[in-house]
């Protein structure tokens, strides 16, 4: 009877599953997310297209893409992979003192291989996070809009891509 109702199995999987943060999919990070403040569905401002000096907004050849028509949503739902390392950040966003170097251990964990990323103190109630190459849509929602890279009340965060 012991074997039955033997329940080793089900706690095994939903501490994979849902607990360990390091092995949670799915719903499990959505969990995680929620504990720690930020959302798996990111908010991605339209971007530049392909135009000419008389548009509003536009980008020269080879530096924005061709219009293909208006988007359904400009929500982006971030894979597991993606995800699970947003919450990390921001788990670490959490605890971190605000200090210079704490900040850009985060951003070193939130874009690895990136080169050097940095935030720098401009000494007059601004921040620069720069960035040596230019972000994608998804990377500047991250940095932007998911809330996971802290910045001090009343200090203007700027943003500065390499080409």
């Amino acid at each position: 009877m012991a074997q039955y109702v033997d329940p080793t199995l089900n706690f095994d999987e939903f501490f994979d599953t849902i607990w360990n943060v390091d092995t949670a999919v799915g719903y499990g990070l959505d969990i995680w997310g929620r504990i720690v403040g930020v959302n798996r569905v990111l908010a991605i401002p339209p971007g530049n297209y392909l135009g000419f000096e008389e548009a509003s907004s536009w980008q020269t050849f080879g530096n924005g893409p061709f219009y293909g028509g208006v988007l359904s949503t400009n929500n982006y739902t971030l894979s597991d992979s993606a995800y699970r390392t947003l919450i990390l950040a921001k788990a670490l966003a959490n605890i971190c003192d605000g200090s210079i170097p704490s900040i850009n251990q985060l951003l070193m964990n939130l874009f690895p291989n990136m080169g050097n990323v940095y935030v720098a103190d401009g000494l007059n109630l601004t921040m620069t996070y720069t960035f040596p190459v230019a972000l994608t849509p998804v990377q500047l929602a991250i940095v932007e809009t998911s809330g996971v890279l802290p910045r001090t009340s009343g200090v203007l965060a700027n943003v500065v891509q390499g080409a």
